[in-house]
């Protein structure tokens, strides 16, 4: 082989690996060729441990020879070979050797590796599938061993201020991921899962006492296991709730209270007199009670939407309300008077959140009057928030980035892509100038 250093820099190696012989194989159909580089790491990275690079000494053949697949010439798939023996390590035992052109457990080379892991966070995963010829699990195998070595070069934990803290479902069964997100970047910065004070812990514990010290506001969505370990790790910091979560108590009451005035009316109803087949006379007995219980079915969206999103039969459907129900208009009230306030925001809206509550306390609902869960949550959280209001769309993902590892087969998978998609910028493919924008 005259030019080595072409084939060099097209198997996407370095000058720590000797390329030996290249072959070209083609089976009968001429429909599955593919180049075969048999490769061998230089003496000077001879057997070294596949997980810590230490010298040890030589413990037996392994699985013989092995192939990493390497970046495709034009349409044609490449394969590295080399042997892999196992070494002795003084630290971690028998394990497979170092080799200069793959990460330890990969079944890639490094160049290949990198370009799915760019990939995957430009492109879509059908598209990266289709382009690199490989399954979507594998994809988050090799976005999480990317990531891994992205981590070890950036400091995730760096000049962290305002966070926010929240959980998202990445899969079926109740599976769901912690997510920290620093809102003056905007970026993932943790991520683990499940959603619990020992996963929240984890963070805390990542993060450092003295890093924790410095945070000064914390959003959440006021659940107990968040406000908790908030207030162990972090006593100085501003507990500040989400809008939308505050928001969606009162209207969580508000349907409580409809349902509510609908099972009565439907209680009305039994009581009636039932109809014949066919249409009623014109001597039959009313029925109101049927009648009350089918318009407040059919009211759940008047009354949740936002007045100046109502078409005009919705808002119809709530002036009714309000002649027929006044009790369930006021807890509607109720609900938008909630949302006044954090439309008011800073000391205004304090004012307007005390006075909401003292309305609610004398409102005679009592959904709206429950204690701890309705009032005290929004008076201890809310407060930060109105001064601050640092929305949770950032944590669970208004770009849709924590969701876009949606199909890992592991969790730390579904991680990786989410801490690699929020760190693009430190990634890079084989061969680019410069950093993703």
């Amino acid at each position: 082989m005259r030019n080595v250093r072409l084939f060099r820099a097209l198997l996407g190696v370095d000058k720590r690996t000797v390329i030996e012989d290249i072959e070209f194989e083609e089976d009968d159909a001429g429909d599955g060729a593919r180049v075969i580089a048999r490769v061998r790491p230089r003496s000077a990275v001879l057997r070294r441990c596949g997980r810590c690079g230490r010298k040890a000494s030589w413990y037996d053949r392994g699985a013989g020879l092995r192939q990493w697949r390497s970046l495709d010439w034009g349409t044609v798939e490449v394969f590295l070979e080399a042997e892999a023996p196992r070494v002795n390590c003084p630290t971690h035992g028998p394990t497979v050797v170092a080799v200069p052109w793959a990460r330890h457990h990969a079944g890639h080379t490094y160049a290949f590796d990198d370009t799915v892991a760019w990939l995957a966070v430009a492109c879509s995963k059908t598209a990266v599938c289709e382009l690199m010829r490989i399954a979507w699990r594998t994809v988050g195998a090799i976005v999480a061993r990317v990531w891994a070595d992205t981590e070890k070069r950036i400091d995730r934990f760096a000049n962290l201020r305002r966070i926010g803290i929240d959980e998202i479902s990445y899969k079926r069964h109740h599976r769901y991921l912690t997510v920290v997100v620093d809102h003056d970047s905007g970026r993932l910065v943790w991520a683990a899962p499940g959603h619990d004070k020992a996963t929240l812990g984890l963070f805390f514990d990542a993060l450092g006492a003295e890093r924790a010290a410095q945070i000064t506001h914390v959003s959440a969505d006021a659940a107990d296991w968040i406000a908790d370990v908030v207030t162990e790790r972090c006593p100085d910091a501003i507990q500040c709730a989400d809008p939308f979560h505050v928001v969606a108590w009162a209207t969580e009451a508000l349907d409580v209270e409809r349902r509510r005035a609908w099972n009565d009316a439907r209680a009305i109803a039994r009581t009636e007199p039932k109809w014949g087949r066919g249409r009623p006379g014109k001597n039959a007995a009313p029925r109101p009670g049927r009648e009350r219980a089918r318009r407040l079915k059919g009211a759940r969206y008047a009354l949740w939407k936002n007045p100046e999103d109502l078409t005009e039969r919705q808002s119809a459907k709530l002036a009714w309300i309000a002649k027929t129900d006044p009790r369930l208009y006021r807890a509607y009230l109720l609900k938008e008077g909630l949302r006044h306030v954090f439309s008011v925001k800073g000391e205004e809206g304090k004012q307007a959140l005390d006075r909401w509550i003292s309305w609610a306390q004398r409102c005679r609902i009592p959904v709206f009057r429950a204690g701890p869960h309705r009032l005290d949550r929004p008076r201890r959280f809310v407060g930060g928030g109105l001064l601050l209001v640092m929305p949770l769309a950032v944590a669970t993902g208004s770009d849709g980035r924590p969701r876009q590892g949606y199909g890992g087969s592991h969790p730390g998978d579904v991680v990786g892509c989410c801490r690699t998609r929020s760190s693009r910028r430190a990634l890079s493919w084989p061969g680019c100038r410069s950093h993703m924008p």
